[in-house]
């Protein structure tokens, strides 16, 4: 297990005092990141290497929202890899030890030549050493198909969504489903599937329905192939009706 400590900083706060959703979010990332940079892996040696992990699908649990100036752990582990897949989870505890979150992850190892999955390097799968699987609910890789949804106002990517994969960050979606939300809706799980990366210039087009369990957010290109589906719920423990994809 990989673990750094950090603080809940002002900057990272919404008018209740509390981190927002992208911020913890945003701990999660940094965090898987610290760990491969620290084992020599991380950022220059993917480079080096034509390699890159792609997030496919994460399910992050909220049990509740850290306050400004909260102390807190956040840490990574893998728990398998398989074929061109990493399997891993978070967890971000408070400065009593206590559970705030709970996250698992998908990621695929890809040829940034090709732009096809490879096989991780063997020095990825040396130093990835492999961890029991965090107790929580799993949901899998594949959402629920979401149905077509009620448009929402195209967003054009800007320059600050944009990684260092030149792609649109993860956390960036994540927020731009936050926007369509109801009002007051406070978000206790994320389900969020990654089917094609866009890139700076790109349209997004959100599309939203709003059912009892949850609202889906399927963010779209303008001939409507999707870049993320992402699932938002009130509850952890909820689960979704939805019909299941096959794709």
């Amino acid at each position: 297990m990989y673990s750094f400590q950090t603080r809940v900083r002002y900057s990272e706060c919404n008018n209740h005092h509390e981190a927002t959703l992208t911020a913890l979010l945003d701990y999660l990332q940094d965090c898987c990141t610290f760990q491969s940079e620290d084992l020599g892996i991380g950022l220059d040696f993917l480079t080096e290497n034509h390699t890159a992990w792609i997030l496919s699908s994460w399910q992050v649990d909220i049990l509740r929202y850290p306050k400004l100036g909260e102390q807190l752990v956040i840490s990574t582990w893998p728990y398998e890899m398989r074929d061109f897949f990493g399997l891993r989870n978070f967890k971000i505890e408070d400065a009593q030890g206590e559970l705030i979150l709970g996250a698992d992850s998908v990621w695929v190892c890809v040829d940034t030549d090709s732009g096809r999955p490879m096989r991780p390097l063997p020095q990825m799968v040396e130093k990835y050493l492999p961890e029991p699987k965090l107790d929580m609910e799993y949901l899998g890789r594949k959402l629920p198909r979401l149905p077509q949804g009620e448009e929402r106002t195209p967003i054009h990517v800007p320059h600050y969504f944009i990684d260092t994969n030149q792609h649109v960050n993860n956390a960036k979606y994540i927020l731009i489903g936050e926007e369509c939300l109801p009002e007051n809706f406070k978000v206790h799980r994320i389900w969020a599937e990654y089917r094609r990366p866009a890139v700076l210039g790109d349209v997004i087009c959100p599309h939203v329905t709003i059912e009892p369990s949850c609202t889906a957010v399927g963010l779209c290109n303008e001939d409507g192939a999707a870049y993320a589906n992402l699932l938002f719920y009130e509850k952890a423990g909820a689960r979704v009706s939805m019909q299941r994809t096959t794709e």
